[in-house]
């Protein structure tokens, strides 16, 4: 499937295009890595978002992100 830049998508079809759990999807929007909009309770993505998510940019605050969390865990003996 082909995503288009200027296309919105639900949750679930995002999730279906990054092959990635609804659990996964809402971790990527509290970690700052997907912009998201909610619409009447609902999440929205706009292609481009996604699209954005195959950038090293990105790939680098996902990773900071991670980061950030495992200090932490370790922190707490988790």
């Amino acid at each position: 499937m082909e995503v288009r830049e200027h296309e919105i998508y639900t949750l679930e079809e995002t999730a279906s295009l990054l092959k990635i759990s609804r659990s996964t999807f809402l971790r990527l929007i509290k970690r700052g890595v997907l912009e998201t909009c909610k619409v009447g309770g609902q999440y929205r993505v706009l292609g481009k978002e996604i699209l954005n998510l195959f950038n090293p940019r990105v790939q680098q605050r996902a990773k900071l992100a991670y980061t950030k969390m495992k200090t932490k865990l370790e922190r707490i003996g988790v």
